[in-house]
């Protein structure tokens, strides 16, 4: 249970394995999201979202795919936007449901139910890539952190590994509030992700 930010592959994302779950009641399909999503693309004069990477085999470490868990408080990190970013940035950041390898000058909110709402946001990543590096310039967050995310790394390292021990030994703005740390570094390392490997990243 809780709240998940994961990756979804080609298969998952066309609605080619829905059939297939729909004894899951709550399983998500993403097929009317994704053939949504691409004629506003059209309508806005964009190509369409089609070359998706099928899921691969997992191995830790290898960054072919992305799955955190949301589990601290982000009171810290709404005040580390506050402060440091405009309501537009802010929204672009933190308002999306599905993540996606496409610059778009402006979210696109669809009308395809999502989670528990009636709209789905789609945010490009290169915008919100640009928005958390300068938080992440600003907390000055340290090397140490995972550079993948492939099962719950960032989520393990800030949780039980050595963040603590970390911000010890480098203290700085990041060590300072390790929760609106986590945040950030799961902010970037999502967009970095989905500009990689060419997967969006969604809310599960």
């Amino acid at each position: 249970m809780g709240v998940y930010l994961v990756s979804v592959g080609a298969r998952e994302w066309f609605g080619e394995d829905e059939d297939e779950d729909q004894e899951d009641e709550d399983q998500v399909g993403f097929g009317e999201l994704a053939s949504a999503l691409n004629a506003e693309l059209l309508r806005r004069g964009l190509p369409p979202y089609t070359s998706l990477p099928e899921e691969t085999p997992f191995v830790r470490g290898s960054g072919m795919a992305f799955e955190e868990k949301l589990i601290p408080p982000m009171d810290g990190f709404t005040e580390l936007c506050r402060a440091h970013l405009s309501q537009e940035e802010t929204d672009t950041l933190c308002g999306w449901s599905a993540l996606v390898p496409i610059s778009l000058d402006e979210e696109i909110c669809l009308p395809v139910e999502f989670g528990y709402t009636d709209e789905t946001m789609v945010a490009g990543a290169p915008q919100v890539l640009a928005i958390v590096e300068r938080l992440a310039r600003i907390v000055d967050l340290p090397p140490e952190i995972p550079a993948t995310s492939d099962n719950l790394d960032l989520t393990m390292w800030f949780r039980d590994g050595p963040a603590k021990d970390t911000a010890a030994a480098r203290p700085g703005p990041w060590a300072e509030d390790l929760d609106a740390a986590f945040y950030v570094a799961l902010y970037l390392r999502a967009a970095q992700f989905v500009l990689r490997r060419g997967s969006p990243v969604v809310y599960s």
